[in-house]
């Protein structure tokens, strides 16, 4: 028996291995080590497989992003996989049956060992660790929200201004003359710090208030599940009866059809009642790939704000306030020089500091200089300087085999037009930080396609000796 036991372990965990490895490939580097890498898998009984989540939150945010997406992969390699449960674990004690001895092991000496007093943390790691972080409205549908995104911690300057002032008019008065209010920008640019502000500021003011608050990919899992188990006037009467319906990435819902059709109407619904809608996304309403025109003219009907790129003294205004929240002494050279060298995205200027002050305390609270500063980043600040783009990658590519960059995004099926495209997919992956979805849609494709590309070059690589040429006087070219 104890054999057995050990055996059924050991498969447990080389599912839960090959299920990363997929999870990894398809959401990213950055995601997949903020939320899926610190899950650990148990035991299964009756069809049952139980996976250890260090957090309360982080259990929440799984189960909203990404449980749907585990059980089918998991199933497929293991049929007899009925359900998953989460299950927080906060001690050591409470692991036992759910850790290996290495696991526990690894476990004990983590939680020996102190935690610097000020460490920094932002992002995913710090709302993992604020006991504070809540979720609003129906719990089954809303995600939690951090509790440091606030109007309080935003910093305004003069490329988000507008989307700032428009968020706090939502957010303070019960009625608005616009509505919706669509915010859109890059990644990382704070619009999705302005979703999380306006339901704070909205529950503060009124608790009563129903706030749904979710992303476009788990609003598409629910509706799909509904469909599944005939259970759609439920799914319309939840959506239906909120008082503010906030949903985060809109874009994820191109090509969806049914998808599109249920929002229409839940949209239409909610409007007609006079319920506040806020929608945010990467494009703008009529920018927006593979969504219906009809659902772009509603989307687009209210109020849209897009946050530009930060501009100088908006970044240092971010890492002076940064520090401040820290108790942290920032020197002027050193912000400045932060601010000038990262300048695309705030969660990267945010990382930048992060790090900086994690090494000044580790070290026994050396002083942060700017000589400090340009030895700890030096390895993201050359990554910085010799950033490829998916847009520089496919320009390229498509002057290298003599093909227009129009041609590459169509759907045209030719081999002189399929292989460019999958090579470029391939060099998009390796060169660039972005995740498959991302990459996907710059070519007009799903993340699968580029899945499929990214293995095919591999192969091609392997076996065609001037394909393997090409692909690699073309790293050496965008790597320049």
């Amino acid at each position: 028996m104890a054999e057995e036991a050990v055996n059924r372990d050991v498969t447990v965990h080389d599912q839960w291995g090959q299920i990363c490895s997929q999870l990894k490939t398809e959401v990213g580097d950055t995601a997949f080590d903020s939320w899926l890498k610190p899950l650990t898998p148990g035991t299964i009984n009756n069809g049952t497989v139980s996976i250890c989540v260090p957090t309360r939150f982080m259990k929440n945010w799984v189960i909203a992003h990404y449980s749907d997406r585990i059980h089918k992969i998991w199933e497929k390699k293991n049929p007899d996989i009925k359900n998953i449960n989460f299950i927080v674990q906060n001690t050591i004690e409470d692991s036992k049956n759910l850790y290996t001895p290495t696991d526990r092991s690894l476990l004990k000496k983590i939680s020996s060992t102190p935690a610097p007093q000020n460490l920094y943390q932002s992002g995913a790691a710090n709302i993992l660790n604020n006991s504070e972080a809540q979720t609003f409205g129906d719990q089954s549908l809303s995600v939690p929200l951090n509790p440091q995104f606030t109007f309080d911690n935003f910093v305004v300057g003069k490329t988000n201004e507008f989307a700032y002032a428009a968020a706090k008019k939502v957010a303070e008065s019960r009625n608005v003359s616009f509505n919706p209010l669509f915010l859109y920008s890059g990644v990382g640019l704070g619009k999705t710090h302005l979703m999380h502000a306006i339901a704070w500021q909205i529950k503060k003011q009124d608790p009563s208030r129903n706030i749904v608050y979710l992303s476009a990919e788990k609003f598409m899992y629910k509706f799909v599940r509904a469909l599944r188990y005939k259970d759609t006037t439920a799914f319309k009467e939840q959506f239906r009866s909120v008082d503010v319906l906030m949903v985060d990435d809109v874009q994820f819902m191109g090509g969806k059809d049914t998808t599109q059709e249920e929002f229409f109407y839940t949209f239409n619904s909610l409007i007609e009642e006079g319920r506040q809608i806020i929608i945010s996304a990467d494009k703008s309403p009529a920018d927006l790939e593979g969504i219906e025109t009809r659902l772009k003219s509603r989307l687009g009907c209210g109020l849209v704000a897009d946050i530009h790129p930060t501009d100088f003294d908006l970044r240092i205004g971010i890492l002076e306030n940064k520090a401040r929240q820290l108790g942290v002494e920032l020197p002027t050279r050193v912000s400045e020089f932060l601010a000038q060298k990262i300048s695309s995205n705030i969660r990267e200027l945010e990382g930048a500091l992060r790090r900086v002050i994690a090494h000044s305390q580790l070290l026994s609270n050396k002083e942060i200089s700017l000589e400090m500063t340009q030895d700890v980043l030096k390895d993201m600040l050359r990554s910085f300087d010799r950033r490829t783009t998916i847009d520089e990658i496919q320009k390229k590519v498509a002057e290298h085999f003599n093909i227009s960059v129009k041609e590459m995004q169509s759907s045209r099926r030719a081999r002189t037009v399929a292989r460019p495209r999958q090579i470029a997919m391939y060099l998009a992956k390796q060169l660039t930080s972005r995740s498959l979805p991302e990459i996907g849609r710059k070519f007009d494709r799903d993340h699968t396609t580029v899945m499929h590309a990214v293995r095919k070059v591999e192969e091609l690589i392997m076996e065609d000796a001037s394909l393997a040429e090409n692909v690699d006087t073309l790293r050496r070219v965008l790597e320049g």
